[in-house]
């Protein structure tokens, strides 16, 4: 077993810390945090991050709603599920029995890249019947051509290589790696986000973790569904993504009758961390019609 971020040592300077909790639903442990007033909203990171993802939008939606912020399996501070709970509708089913361990039904989903496929899973397989999804430059679509058939392989062997996964734990604590890593998403992030995202990819854990996803994330079966959603699903894309262009948003847009496309210039992949205040302007704004 890899080891995980330390809630005592990587945790100590964690953004919100205060609001962090610890619970055990069935043979899954989680760390989550809870914030705010209102209706329940419930925010899930993207590959490779945990909830501090949100710390700068945080303070910004807080006052307007109950926040429910999960490390997503394998990421973070919560336990490594088994391979079936690394895939997508393993992450939906095990996102449900932690709601439901809450008793939270979330009004609104916020999701950033794979945290937004998670949304859509789950609101397509019942799980959650939120008001609105809200996508922050979404990843919906898988690679294609013969990406499509080596990213996941290549993953699944370096996951089981235990001299790569502490190798890339290594090379993490050079602080000019994790800013090359932050700087091809087409975003420019503030320095305490660049240091906790050093602190999670100096864990093994969490190295193991996000290359467990990748090896066991197809979304082929999700793209195929996705034009029988019927909740209204927000695609905020920064124009400066490198990872996911806002021509893929686009292209969403035409298959799915129920999204919408918002550009937000000057933004890259990690846009709710580069400029907080600009996307909570957006989320308030498009949520104002569904919360009165």
């Amino acid at each position: 077993m890899y080891q995980k971020p330390k809630w005592n040592r990587e945790g100590v300077n964690w953004p919100n810390r205060e609001s962090s909790r610890f619970i055990q639903v069935g043979n899954q442990k989680w760390h989550l945090q809870t914030i705010g007033q209102g209706p329940p909203l419930l925010m899930l990171h993207g590959t490779g991050s945990s909830c501090h993802s949100w710390a700068g939008i945080v303070p910004l939606l807080a006052a307007h709603y109950t926040l429910i912020m999960p490390d997503l399996p394998g990421h973070g501070f919560t336990q490594t599920p088994p391979e079936t709970g690394q895939s997508l509708p393993g992450m939906a089913a095990l996102l449900r029995d932690l709601l439901s361990a809450l008793d939270i039904e979330p009004k609104i989903v916020i999701g950033h890249s794979a945290g937004a496929a998670i949304a859509a899973e789950m609101t397509l397989a019942g799980y959650i019947h939120p008001q609105a999804i809200i996508a922050i430059n979404g990843a919906f679509q898988p690679f294609k051509g013969l990406p499509a058939l080596l990213f996941p392989v290549a993953a699944h062997v370096l996951g089981l290589n235990p001299i790569t996964i502490y190798a890339v734990a290594e090379g993490a604590k050079d602080r000019r790696r994790i800013e090359r890593l932050m700087r091809s998403t087409g975003s420019v992030i503030p320095d305490d986000m660049l240091a906790r995202y050093r602190d999670l990819f100096t864990a093994p854990g969490h190295v193991a973790g996000l290359l467990g996803m990748m090896a066991n994330w197809n979304l082929a079966p999700l793209v195929k569904n996705m034009a029988s959603l019927k909740t209204p699903l927000y695609l905020l894309s920064g124009a400066k993504d490198a990872a996911v262009t806002p021509a893929s948003a686009q292209a969403l847009c035409q298959t799915v009758p129920e999204a919408r496309f918002i550009n937000m210039p000057e933004l890259g992949h990690l846009a709710h961390e580069e400029n907080p205040h600009a996307v909570a302007a957006v989320v308030l704004a498009v949520l104002a019609p569904s919360t009165t």
